[in-house]
């Protein structure tokens, strides 16, 4: 199992004449943990169903394995399905059947596999999230918490690409949310799949992804490395992640002119320091760090001094070493090839790392 690189450009979504968003572009590279934030009502599921081909966008390109999910056949789109694995908000388990039958569902449904086979694949996917033993029971006998790792098992069993996560910490404490993140984290280490998860949960945002993004006022504010928009003075991106009621946003989503232009002279808060991101616990390196941190200091030197500084502050010193980063740049950025990722926002058409950017 490993992960895709997803490629969205230009993608527009309206339901009648509701625009929910419009000229979305992005790249998710492969085998990377990012994030999609949001108020609510922006559209964040909708484009995870956009992602799938449960919905259908009016303009723009998911190009998955040089295949266009918009525009391809409906038996294609079919095969490229068998790529995804989905945790829905609640599980979304079948409460006559019990964890087990749950589990092995999609391998019933897509596979000729025996049952001795289904059995030791269930066992594992099970064993990974931590649900061994518990096989027999119904979704209606457990907690919230273990019905979304029951549904993350059977996410995994078709040993999937890319995995999508609509809102895994909702209805969850902040404990259990903790623990499933780390879950998550250890989960991809051992995978390597591409995970895409949209939460509100703020710890989740600032701890757990590589990558992140913000959907706000029907576009996509903002999509690049973590330390880019944890360190970002743009009002959308700093107010959201930092929860504060000063900002752009309001309560119903999106302020009237006159009332964001008389905040517009608001003084920002300090921003609170970079936490670190969450590491696996169970001793497997995670193959995507090493890319990603491949891909982000080659682009080093074009990214706001902030963020500079703080990617800088994160790298031990072997990696300070071999990658000549000495201070708040590279010494040798221009020598290295950085890995290329060929989609992006308006303004930035020919950028090499995955960031989109628009002004509302």
């Amino acid at each position: 199992m490993s992960g895709v690189e997803v490629t969205v450009e230009g993608l527009s979504k309206s339901f009648g004449r509701a625009n929910i968003w419009s000229d979305v572009t992005l790249t998710l590279p492969p085998g990377e943990i990012s994030v999609l934030l949001g108020p609510s009502g922006t559209g964040k599921s909708v484009f995870l169903k956009c992602l799938i081909g449960l919905l259908k966008p009016e303009r723009g390109k998911i190009v998955i394995h040089d295949t266009d999910l918009v525009r391809t056949s409906e038996s294609k789109l079919y095969e490229i399905r068998k790529l995804f694995g989905v945790l829905f908000q609640d599980g979304a388990l079948f409460g006559s059947m019990n964890l087990y039958d749950n589990v092995a569902f999609p391998l019933r449904e897509h596979t000729k596999k025996s049952e001795s086979q289904i059995r030791d694949i269930v066992a594992e996917k099970m064993d990974m999230v931590g649900l061994g033993g518990d096989e027999t029971k119904l979704p209606g006998e457990i907690s919230g918490g273990m019905r979304k790792r029951a549904g993350l098992a059977r996410a995994l069993v078709l040993d999937p690409e890319i995995i999508l996560f609509d809102e895994p910490d909702s209805g969850l404490d902040p404990v259990r949310t903790a623990y499933l993140n780390q879950l998550i984290v250890d989960l991809n280490a051992q995978t390597d799949s591409t995970f895409l998860i949209v939460t509100h949960d703020i710890n989740t945002a600032q701890t757990l992804p590589d990558n992140m993004g913000i959907m706000y006022h029907r576009h996509l504010a903002m999509f690049g490395p973590r330390e880019l928009l944890l360190t970002s003075e743009d009002p959308v991106v700093s107010q959201f992640l930092n929860g504060r009621r000063e900002g752009p946003i309001g309560m119903s989503e999106e302020k009237d002119t006159d009332e964001r232009a008389a905040e517009g002279d608001t003084e920002q808060a300090e921003l609170p320091p970079l936490q670190p991101q969450l590491k696996p616990l169970n001793g497997v390196e995670r193959k995507a760090a090493g890319r990603r941190l491949e891909r982000v200091i080659g682009t080093l030197q074009t990214l706001p001094e902030r963020a500079q500084q703080a990617i800088t502050e994160s790298l031990t010193d072997d990696e300070r070493r071999r990658y000549g980063v000495n201070g708040g740049a590279p010494e040798r950025a221009q020598a290295r090839s950085p890995v290329a990722m060929p989609v992006v926002g308006h303004e930035q058409r020919h950028s090499r790392w995955p960031f989109s950017r628009e002004r509302s």
